[in-house]
């Protein structure tokens, strides 16, 4: 079976057209935070359920998965949506804003898990011609190290896996657009979390004093010596510090001062050096001034690396159910994602489904109190899933 041939496919997406959207603004309206997606994961539950031919279970506490067995043997294909919204008060004034005070879905979630809920509406009516079986992930926690994806591997529901798929909405790109990227995609997100510590004391007596702002602020100057000096210029790195907190008053200097930032790579080897090179910075400037200091470094989800075979079929289904004026061959980028968790455990490809558009004034970024969506691309979304995972199962 392959999917430009299939009889009733093209009038199936048709009719879940407005299914998607309507599932996609409930979910919009109704966002929960990583690891508390219950009503969100009840929802999807009982959506589910409603198509029949499902076999559905719970693997975590707040994540869903559907199977799909086919009536012959065959590959195991599992596609992966994530649920959970973010801690963001919405600035937006459409009609089916959040209803939950500081809670968003501001990186297009609502739109992954409609989009897969429709995947699963379709397919499911071809139980009889499946080789195989499809599993469908509805994932929860992906904006909250250490990830609901890694927990989801744990309970076990890529056993038997031959391949995964995933997607993003990816505001960036315009809609109408599907972008794919062999190899690296997505960067390892680890962070680092510093304290320096000096000897507080009068602002107008520095002398009496070890300034912990200003050997600070030689700390992060120093810090991003290790990209332009102590790696090779050819090799991705992101070095950033993102807080940078000490001192309550004007004529106080602190003891201590706190900062936090992320490191992204792709390489293995250069990622774990970064810890030591960081430290060995960060002793050698505290020592120098009398300083003390406190480190500590955690590893983030693993880097995104897509399958070349995966990566191929997924490639292969843009060109046949929308052409190439559709295919976007995307450059990596330093973001994390933790689909990366499922590609630890069998081959797997992510893709983007582009949804921006700037004639509708739909350009905001992801995790922007104003992100949203072009709901155009829900059902292009959807003719993704379906027809790749028919590829896979045939």
């Amino acid at each position: 079976m392959t999917a430009n041939t299939e009889v009733g496919l093209i009038e199936l997406t048709d009719e879940v057209k407005e299914d998607i959207i309507r599932w996609r603004r409930y979910l919009h309206q109704n966002p929960e935070l990583s690891f508390q997606e219950e009503k969100t994961a009840q929802f999807v539950y009982e959506t589910l359920k409603s198509f029949g031919n499902l076999e559905l279970s719970r693997p975590t506490k707040t994540s869903v998965m559907a199977r799909l067995i086919g009536n012959e043997p065959g590959k195991v294909l599992a596609i992966r949506a994530d649920m959970d919204a973010l801690p963001i008060e919405e600035e937006n004034s459409f009609e089916f804003v959040s209803k939950n005070p500081g809670v968003m879905h501001a990186c297009g979630h609502d739109g992954h898990t409609s989009i897969l809920l429709g995947t699963a509406k379709i397919l499911s009516q071809f139980k009889s011609k499946i080789k195989g079986e499809i599993r469908f992930f509805f994932q929860h926690g992906e904006e909250l190290f250490p990830g609901g994806g890694s927990e989801m591997v744990a309970a076990g529901v890529m056993e038997g896996v031959d391949f995964v798929i995933g997607a993003h909405l990816w505001s960036p790109l315009e809609v109408g657009k599907v972008g794919i990227k062999y190899g690296a995609m997505m960067a390892s997100p680890d962070t680092f979390y510093i304290t320096v510590k000096g000897k507080g004391g009068h602002a107008a007596l520095p002398h009496q004093t070890v300034d912990s702002i200003a050997v600070a602020a030689q700390v992060v100057t120093n810090l991003q010596h290790i990209v332009s000096r102590c790696t090779d210029p050819l090799e991705p790195l992101v070095v950033t510090v993102a807080k940078f907190v000490g001192g309550t008053t004007h004529n106080v200097i602190p003891g201590t001062v706190e900062i936090m930032g992320t490191v992204r790579s792709f390489d293995k080897k250069l990622r774990e050096s970064v810890p030591g090179l960081m430290e060995r910075i960060i002793k050698g400037i505290t020592d120098a001034h009398g300083a003390s200091y406190d480190f500590k470094y955690d590893f983030g989800y693993h880097p995104v690396i897509n399958h070349e075979e995966v990566t191929r079929v997924l490639e292969e289904t843009v060109l046949d159910v929308f052409g190439k004026e559709t295919l976007e061959l995307i450059p990596a980028n330093m973001g994390g994602e933790d689909f990366s968790a499922f590609q630890q455990a069998a081959p797997g490809a992510f893709f983007y489904v582009g949804a921006g558009n700037a004639e509708k004034g739909i350009t905001y970024p992801h995790h922007h109190a104003r992100f949203t969506i072009d709901e155009d691309a829900l059902e292009i979304g959807v003719k993704m899933f379906v027809n790749a995972a028919l590829k896979f199962v045939k």
